[in-house]
């Protein structure tokens, strides 16, 4: 059996426009359910902590009348900052008690960014050795904890205006943290914001895939990226991150790649649509729901 027909298909807030726990021009999180269902996936990535409903039972419950599963849920962190560690560990071990409490094992690490929604500069968009070296033993530790103390495997997602975005600073990270304790979350979107190469990223280090986010970028928005200096927030707002098969990376050799891995592994369709109308993510979740499994993502149409 192909690893694409081992790819379990889901979706998540940030493809309904949603990054907050709470904002009211976000979609209602009664309506994301309601129409990631209707579009046809059955698993979701839960969001920002507290977007969703937090009290296990009751989201066991509205899961399950829509028939959907939890793949992960993600936590953002600057473990960079030795002096923000504590918190950092607070806000994951939330996040992993209610991931199990749902009866998933993947805990999604977000780094935060060095650029806020105004395009802002928050802090250098290099991390000096020090603070390289903080990292790495933070997110390795916390992959430690994870894993011994709730049974979860950590996946660090590399993000735009992050510290780790590049192709260099993935395979630095990868080669430097604990392939014991930290896993990859391979967003293909973000590393084609970068001109990474994916499918290099996959044979090079196939056994650092630990889970994967789906989407790709607008090549023409990307150059407007570069050639304006944007910052990521402004990015999205200009529609960078587009449905397949409409961007890059291409598609088919990114699965190709992922075929010679022996892995079950969770793709979560990702697609940063903030701000959006209210009536815009339910025809594309729909579309890309169906792109994907006619290209034998979770077995195919069938």
């Amino acid at each position: 059996m192909s690893t694409r027909s081992r790819l379990r298909l889901g979706s998540c807030p940030d493809s309904w426009g949603v990054w907050f726990p709470d904002d009211p021009a976000q979609t209602p999180w009664p309506r994301f359910l309601d129409e990631l269902a209707e579009a046809g996936y059955g698993w979701l990535e839960l969001g920002p902590y507290g977007y969703l409903p937090t009290d296990p039972a009751r989201l066991r419950d509205e899961l399950e009348r829509r028939r959907l599963q939890v793949a992960a849920q993600a936590v953002f962190g600057g473990l960079h900052h030795p002096e923000k560690w504590a918190s950092d560990l607070e806000d994951a071990r939330r996040v992993a008690e209610l991931v199990t409490a749902m009866g998933a094992r993947h805990v999604v690490l977000l780094p935060d960014l060095y650029t806020d929604l105004e395009g802002n500069l928050l802090e250098p968009p290099e991390l000096d050795g020090d603070a390289w070296r903080a990292l790495v033993r933070a997110t390795s530790e916390l992959g430690r904890i994870l894993a011994e103390e709730y049974g979860v495997t950590a996946a660090f997602h590399p993000h735009a205006d992050s510290h780790v975005g590049t192709q260099p600073q993935v395979e630095r990270f990868l080669e430097d943290t604990d392939p014991e304790t930290v896993s990859l979350c391979l967003d293909t979107g973000h590393i084609a914001y970068y001109d990474g190469d994916n499918v290099e990223l996959i044979r090079k280090y196939p056994d650092r895939i630990g889970y994967l986010h789906m989407k790709q970028a607008d090549p023409a928005i990307l150059e407007e990226v570069r050639a304006e200096g944007l910052a990521f927030a402004e990015a999205v707002r200009r529609g960078v991150m587009c449905e397949p098969p409409q961007g890059v990376p291409a598609v088919e050799p990114v699965l190709d790649a992922l075929d010679g891995l022996d892995a079950e592994l969770f793709m979560i369709v990702e697609q940063d649509l903030y701000p959006c109308a209210p009536d815009v993510p339910l025809p594309i979740a729909t579309r890309t729901c169906s792109y994907l499994r006619q290209c034998g993502v979770g077995g195919g149409a069938g």
